[in-house]
């Protein structure tokens, strides 16, 4: 399969999805929507992969690509695209799906434990009924009408959907590495402000352990997503 990785800053890259698509054969194609990168015609891909970042979906004057990637993915959608977002990723395909994105009524930053909620769902034999995942965020979405719930935290009770069988959004990064979160450390320590849900760097670094689980359940999604699509 070809994949596109949309991306909104250079330090946000598709991480572990990058490494589960290139270990089972697919094609991964980076599109740099922050220095201008035109995004494919939907026809000519059969994934995407949208990634995070530190703007909100609203802020099209500022960044004006923000609007004709909500154009792209409706079209992805309607044309029956596989879609996994994570983040910001995941609050615009909320959005286009008819899902409202607010502030979050407190930023969550660190690693947090997330509750299963996919009952009804096949996701629900992939997700377990809870597992630590890394946070970085200000904003959250509703769940789209016709899209299943997936996970909560104690900070943001909309972690994850699942749209039909082929869109999965993600609020937590269950993609990232050691490097994604140093640099996020790196661009973003500003955010690193007091807050019952914000965690300062040691701590958030102690949770490096939690890595290999959260690889292992990413691929298990991922598996999911693709062979059912």
């Amino acid at each position: 399969m070809r994949i596109a990785v949309l991306m909104h800053v250079p330090f946000e890259d598709a991480a572990n999805l990058g490494v589960w698509a290139r270990q089972r054969g697919h094609t991964i194609e980076a599109v740099h929507l922050y220095a201008g990168q035109t995004l494919p015609a939907a026809e000519t891909i059969d994934a995407a992969f949208v990634m995070g970042g530190p703007m909100n979906i609203n802020e099209e004057a500022a960044y004006p690509w923000l609007k004709d990637e909500k154009i792209f993915l409706k079209t992805c959608i309607e044309q029956g695209k596989i879609l996994v977002g994570v983040c910001l990723g995941a609050q615009l395909l909320a959005d286009v799906l008819g899902g409202k994105v607010t502030r979050n009524p407190h930023k969550e930053i660190g690693w947090f434990e997330v509750t299963q909620t996919a009952a009804g769902s096949p996701m629900s034999e992939v997700l377990p009924e809870r597992f630590w995942a890394f946070h970085w965020h200000g904003d959250t979405f509703a769940v789209p009408p016709g899209a299943t719930h997936l996970a909560s935290t104690a900070a943001c009770a909309n972690q994850a959907f699942l749209y039909g069988n082929r869109v999965l959004a993600l609020q937590c990064h269950l993609e990232y590495t050691a490097d994604s979160i140093e640099k996020m450390l790196t661009h973003c320590a500003d955010e690193l402000t007091d807050g019952p849900f914000i965690q300062p760097p040691a701590q958030i670094r102690a949770g490096y352990s939690h890595f290999p689980d959260t690889q292992h359940l990413l691929w298990k999604l991922l598996d999911e997503l693709f062979d059912k699509s």
